[in-house]
């Protein structure tokens, strides 16, 4: 069994399954440089006690603008012997397994993991990502990406071959998500409960409310035409920097009836919220990928999604995509999209069966390129 060693930022509880997955497959270590998501507060107790491999943290280093250089990275690297090793992106990281290699301090090979979307690869928005991605996707044994689409465009723009690209988009176990299902429903009964959803089209988002994740433009939008609606709850769950806007434009459109805020969860308290609902919207501007609507499907929820999200390539006929910049598409596949939603009965996890049609288990083989020399 081949070594692998990943540099990774942290570790977020989408990845927790992609991980495992890898470890049956590779004598597996990751190496966060971060001890939790900068932007999250996740429970990382919980998380890493479902880890099934070796971790270790390299936390002292430097800061520039965002991005970070870790000390001790090639002392790691000569004391665990990896068989391949991945940094991510197109970060500092990655830049110095390449300037190890070619100044022939390690021979293994490198690669590197890419979660970007094929919007994203068409229109970097940073000059800085563009000429770094320029000069160093050739000089990497392996690219890590989410889908297809992103592989091919990798292979027609850079003279990359197939088997230098290994497709694996960010998916989490359906079981262990869907494991607590009396724990479940007793949450999501007190919400619905609590909230009075009973007998309502409820329509979920979940994540950061940030720009990037376009509620506030999506809200102006649709403002009209969610007080045309009967039974009708759009809830956000989450929280952010752009929270105050929110409310403010909720009380400026009269939406205070339509539109529901209760926080921000994570865990099982998070996964109640999907049983709670009957239909989900992610209406991001920017979204490397978007692992809610992975969770979404997992819980049975039909995705009405923007069409810049990486995991629009999840959905298949389970939802309805949208230019979150084109206000009549919006509108009306929005409008569409409720019409087709049910009233919500109960929240028995057996009435909403998973959605996803695949598992980490479809990407196996694709990880078997790292294999063989």
């Amino acid at each position: 069994m081949k070594k692998l060693l990943i540099f990774h930022p942290a570790l977020a509880p989408y990845r927790v399954d992609q991980f495992n997955a890898l470890s049956k497959q590779f004598d597996l270590e990751v190496v966060f440089i971060f001890d939790n998501v900068w932007n999250h507060k996740f429970d990382q107790s919980k998380l890493l006690s479902q880890l099934e491999f070796n971790i270790s943290y390299l936390l002292t280093g430097i800061r520039f603008k965002g991005r970070v250089f870790r000390f001790g990275m090639l002392k790691h690297i000569k004391k665990t012997n990896p068989d391949i090793i991945l940094g991510y992106e197109y970060s500092f990281t990655t830049q110095y397994l390449i300037l190890l290699k070619r100044l022939g301090f390690i021979s293994q090979k490198i690669g590197s993991t890419i979660d970007d979307s094929i919007d994203i690869c068409q229109h970097v928005q940073s000059k800085i990502r563009y000429f770094a991605r320029k000069q160093t996707v050739k000089q990497l044994d392996f690219l890590v990406v989410l889908s297809t689409e992103v592989s091919s465009y990798y292979q027609n723009t850079f003279g990359l071959k197939a088997k230098q690209i290994i497709v694996s988009p960010i998916l989490q176990n359906p079981d262990r998500l869907r494991m607590n299902s009396g724990y479940l429903e007793q949450i999501a009964k007190r919400y619905v409960d609590r909230y009075q959803l009973q007998g309502k089209k409820i329509l979920l988002f979940v994540g950061r409310f940030i720009p990037e994740k376009g509620l506030v433009n999506f809200l102006n939008i649709v403002a009209e035409a969610l007080k045309n609606q009967d039974k009708f709850f759009l809830v956000f769950v989450g929280d952010g920097e752009e929270r105050k806007s929110i409310e403010r434009l909720v009380e400026a459109k009269g939406l205070n009836n339509a539109v529901l805020l209760p926080g921000r969860f994570e865990g099982d308290e998070l996964y109640a919220w999907y049983l709670s609902s009957t239909g989900f919207v992610l209406p991001s501007i920017y979204e490397p990928f978007g692992a809610v609507v992975n969770e979404a499907l997992i819980f049975g929820l039909k995705v009405l999604c923007s069409l810049h999200a990486g995991s629009t390539v999840l959905i298949g006929e389970n939802g309805i995509l949208f230019n979150p910049n084109d206000e009549q598409d919006t509108l009306s596949k929005l409008v569409g999209f409720i019409d087709s939603m049910a009233f919500l009965e109960n929240t028995q996890l057996a009435d909403k069966p998973s959605l996803m049609q695949k598992d980490e288990d479809d990407f196996k083989k694709e990880w078997e390129k790292m294999m063989y020399d």
